[in-house]
């Protein structure tokens, strides 16, 4: 599932073809997917975007009659292409813009969504999103205190997007390991200087991911249609029984909340 790194980049490719312009008219092929899209983005004619802007993993488009909500789910992407590019199978959804290309969403699995909102104050599927890792008040003490007296395994608790959002199995993996913290800690257990050099490396880990396009894994492209290049620097996600890039003790994997945990039993404590 694209993450933060992910979600980012995404917006950064397709931003410049899109404010100031004009949507046109959209052509959705298949409205099924994880929530049928909205009528509003159905009958969308003219109307002109104001903004392109992320919320977690929420793509969101401002126009002058209300807002697009995209979260591209377990295989969704987005490119810009010219009109004259015909659809395949899996294309769902195409913004045609007035500069002469087209927004297209892809998604082989229909896991994602296209919802549409007049007041994102109250919407009531972004009003209740923790705070942005990259932002100014996430930092060391934010993160110590509000993990006090958490029992929660400490990989588990910064997958909550109610505490902070965008930080996906991928990327908590990896930024445990920066840290030098092992996933299955109590959260409750956390130094100050543990949650400040954790806060640290999630701006650090998130950072190098969106400069190297991302993590392509399955499905994930980048909106020009190249694969995310973090995936050759990942130090512990997905490398179970291979030597860590540090100490060469080979990584080990864990189920956490059914997910797949990777670390290194030396480097991290």
């Amino acid at each position: 599932m694209p993450e933060l790194p992910e979600v980012e980049i995404s917006l950064r490719g397709i931003k410049p073809w899109l404010v100031g312009h004009t949507i046109l008219r959209s052509k959705v092929r298949n409205p099924r997917l994880r929530w049928v899209v909205a009528n509003e983005i159905i009958a969308l004619t003219n109307h002109q975007i104001i903004s392109v802007q992320r919320r977690a993993k929420y793509l969101l488009l401002e126009l002058d009659n209300g807002w697009i909500i995209i979260h591209l789910g377990m295989s969704g992407s987005l490119r810009v292409l010219s009109k004259s590019e015909p659809p395949e199978k899996h294309d769902h959804v195409d913004l045609v813009i007035s500069n002469g290309c087209i927004l297209r969403y892809t998604d082989p699995r229909r896991f994602g969504a296209w919802l549409w909102s007049n007041n994102l104050q109250t919407n009531s599927t972004l009003v209740h999103l923790g705070l942005e890792p990259l932002s100014d008040q996430f930092d060391g003490l934010w993160l110590f205190d509000k993990s006090r007296n958490k029992r929660m395994l400490i990989k588990q608790w910064l997958m909550d997007n109610k505490i902070v959002v965008g930080i996906g199995n991928i990327y908590a993996c990896e930024s445990l390991f920066v840290a030098g913290i092992l996933p299955n800690r109590q959260t409750g257990s956390l130094s100050k200087e543990e949650a400040t050099l954790l806060a640290n490396s999630i701006k650090i880990v998130l950072l190098r991911a969106i400069k190297l396009g991302g993590t392509t894994l399955r499905n994930f492209l980048q909106p020009d249609g190249k694969p995310g290049y973090f995936i050759q620097e990942l130090q512990v996600y997905g490398r179970k029984g291979k030597p860590c890039r540090i100490c060469r003790t080979l990584v080990q994997i864990a189920k956490h909340g059914h997910r797949s945990t990777f670390f290194c039993p030396n480097c991290q404590h």
